[in-house]
């Protein structure tokens, strides 16, 4: 095989450079894995709105915390009036108070609330660990993405070499009468198509790499070197999967924020139904008259009892429209069940999967693409065959579908984990 020429190669050198100009990387050095996944917790939009969430359910509580707190109420009142004995002319009536007045029980109303906005918290703490979670699986994902775009830019590069050659030496055989003009314009066809393939994956490594500066939360900053990572958790064995299905019912986070949400529906309800109960207040009151009466203290204190006969269907309506609610979330909690089980049992298959046929398929493959190279190589230094350019493409693919399976793996550990909501170290026996 005779090497491109030096135009050929001088054109791929620019647009190397052309590329690495463009992207810019915005990094010291190669981007590693864990650097990657250290970007998790920035401020993307997707954390920033959980979090908001969160927050919200945190001002929440507090409100419903606050619901028997102390209050302080000063009253200045301007009056006139006149007495009914006495001379029957009027006369100023002002005057100034100051109240103070706790609730002291209110029987379930302050406390059900409280505890419903508790429930309501913890339920969005726990959407934001599921939200960090699918954060960190998007941009391994993306990371992958970029490694296997490289790859197989690669290949397309190695084989657009290859017909290159291949269709200039075809020009030197049609002059010399060896093939036919059909024959050249299949060889032009295939280099043609390389070509195109080779220009589809530059697109591809540019777009992916676009797509995790995205993921990383830097827009704009779009990393030239990535870290192909080693992956040592791949050779990790698997529980047993009826061992590793009740700690993810009973971990995941979607499905613990989902029991929260039940248990703030049935604390309102609770809350709701005791608005029909009394409520003691204790008020101590300090005032000042202008009008001296004989019935007016300047210092007061007392219980106030409340208790409501009758506030038409008020209450009842509040309860059933709750009650829908809780019944809503039930469902959803058992559909959810459904769902998480099956996305638990693809996960430990594809695990299972990969381990054994993926793997001994992919090395069965790269160990038949080794001996072809060295077969090739042998040829060629014999000068018999000339397709060492295509056998070393053919190998530089199977090293790379064998790297493919690896980051599948990893990316189904990472999601049976965190479907989990733990490591599987965790889950081993002490």
């Amino acid at each position: 095989m005779r090497c491109a020429p030096r135009k050929q190669k001088l054109k791929i050198v620019c647009c190397l450079l052309l590329f690495s100009a463009t992207t810019g990387s915005g990094f010291a050095g190669p981007l590693t894995l864990e650097d990657a996944l250290a970007t998790a917790e920035s401020a993307h939009p997707d954390m920033l709105l959980a979090q908001a969430d969160r927050e919200s359910a945190l001002a929440e509580r507090e409100i419903a915390s606050s619901r028997q707190d102390t209050s302080i109420k000063f009253e200045g009142i301007l009056r006139s009036g006149r007495p009914s004995i006495g001379n029957g002319n009027y006369s100023d009536d002002n005057s100034v108070r100051l109240t103070a007045r706790k609730t002291l029980l209110d029987f379930g109303r302050s406390s059900n609330a409280e505890l419903a906005a508790q429930y309501e918290l913890n339920a969005r703490e726990a959407y934001l660990t599921t939200m960090l979670n699918n954060r960190r699986m998007e941009i391994m994902t993306r990371y992958f993405d970029v490694l296997l775009a490289d790859m197989s830019n690669t290949v397309e590069s190695e084989l657009t070499s290859v017909y290159y050659t291949t269709f200039q030496q075809g020009k030197d055989r049609l002059e010399l009468g060896q093939i036919s003009i059909v024959d050249l314009a299949e060889l032009e066809s295939k280099y043609r198509d390389t070509v195109e393939k080779r220009s589809a994956s530059a697109q591809r490594q540019r777009i992916t790499r676009l797509l995790l500066a995205n993921a990383m939360n830097r827009p704009g900053i779009l990393p030239v070197d990535l870290e192909d990572p080693k992956l040592p958790g791949n050779q990790r064995t698997l529980p047993d999967y009826e061992s590793l299905l009740p700690i993810m019912l009973d971990n995941n986070p979607r499905l613990r924020a989902q029991r929260e949400m039940l248990a703030a529906s049935q604390k309102r309800i609770e809350s709701l139904r005791a608005e029909n109960g009394p409520v003691l207040d204790a008020e101590v009151q300090a005032a000042d008259y202008s009008r001296i009466a004989i019935t007016r203290d300047n210092v007061s204190a007392g219980l106030i009892l409340s208790w409501p006969l009758y506030q038409g269907n008020r209450t009842k309506s509040l309860v059933a429209l709750e009650m829908a609610q809780f019944n809503k979330l039930q469902a959803a909690t058992e559909k959810l069940k459904l769902e998480l089980t099956q996305a638990f049992l693809e996960s430990y298959l594809d695990i299972t999967q990969l381990q054994s046929a993926a793997r001994n398929a992919v090395s069965t493959y790269v160990d038949y693409r080794d001996l072809q190279l060295d077969r090739s190589r042998g040829l060629y230094e014999l000068e018999l065959k000339s397709n060492l350019g295509t056998s070393m493409a053919g190998t530089a693919e199977a090293r790379m579908r064998a790297r493919q399976v690896e980051y599948q793996l990893a990316l189904s550990f990472a999601r049976l984990e965190a479907l989990m909501g733990m490591p599987l170290s965790q889950t081993e026996p002490k």
